[in-house]
């Protein structure tokens, strides 16, 4: 965990005091960790805190002694007038899945009542926060409810963009109003899943990046992703690069998702 949270040069934890893809680089109202041990269960183990990440002990003690084979890190920038509570920290879980926002859902007040509306009784009480980010995932969730038992990661993708055609559908967004961004991401410990979304077109979107190959390795002090002729078996989406070397970082184009499956098989394509 380390080594993507504390390690590289524009590290995770760096990220959540000196942003540089942000107009205010400062990610200090929370932060949280989840990560996989499949020699326990399929449930994701998962940190969270109130502290700003660039300050809390804990984590900077744990995650040396943490290996996985996937993680889902945030650091939380909250939105005017969120509570700055660890019921409002990403990742947020379900059974064996992780979600993640970067992002504003528009008019969510205006909205919310509508989209709760759409939940089963599972989804409606899974949600513990008041986050758009939390009730975005349940309402995910009840997409997936009819494979929920046995899906394919096509199924998760179909529900991820079944779920960002609703919130575009609920949110009703006049001239003055901001877009709505869905930088979403999702994972079950065994596919992964990001999207980079905005609702207005022609106004940029919150940033993500791609960056695939053998490893993640230090050589001469600094991380970067080593390129082999050997299949991908490492793959971050990040919304900033996480080291200084920025041909390792491919940008996802505006309205796309990216898909990764078990087997490392990198799909992007256009919502």
């Amino acid at each position: 965990m380390s080594d993507l949270l504390l390690g590289s040069s524009q590290s995770l934890i760096r990220q959540s005091y000196q942003a540089r893809e942000r107009k205010e680089p400062l990610n200090g109202d929370g932060f949280g960790v989840g990560w996989y041990t499949d020699d326990v269960d399929s449930t994701p183990g998962l940190f969270t805190s109130v502290q700003p990440a660039w300050g809390n002990r804990n984590l900077s003690r744990l995650a040396p002694k943490i290996a996985s084979t996937c993680f889902f890190a945030h650091v939380r920038a909250a939105s005017k007038g969120s509570p700055i509570t660890e019921l409002n920290c990403h990742p947020f879980q379900y059974k064996q899945f992780l979600w993640m926002h970067n992002g504003r859902i528009a008019n969510f007040k205006r909205i919310k009542r509508r989209l709760r509306e759409q939940l089963s009784d599972p989804f409606y009480d899974c949600i513990l926060g008041t986050t758009d980010s939390e009730h975005a995932f349940a309402l995910f969730l009840q997409n997936l409810q009819p494979n929920l038992e046995n899906y394919s990661i096509h199924h998760l993708e179909a529900a991820l963009i079944a779920t960002i055609r609703a919130l575009d559908e609920f949110t009703v967004v006049g001239p003055s109003d901001e877009p709505s961004h869905y930088n979403f991401a999702v994972t079950d410990g065994q596919s992964m899943l990001a999207t980079r979304y905005i609702s207005d077109t022609e106004k940029t979107p919150e940033t993500l990046y791609l960056a695939k190959g053998s490893r993640l390795e230090t050589q001469g002090g600094q991380y970067q992703m080593i390129a082999s002729d050997a299949a991908i078996q490492t793959v971050v989406i990040a919304s900033e690069p996480l080291t200084d070397i920025r041909k390792d970082w491919e940008p996802l184009p505006t309205n796309h998702i990216v898909s990764v499956s078990a087997d490392f098989d990198v799909r992007i394509s256009a919502i």
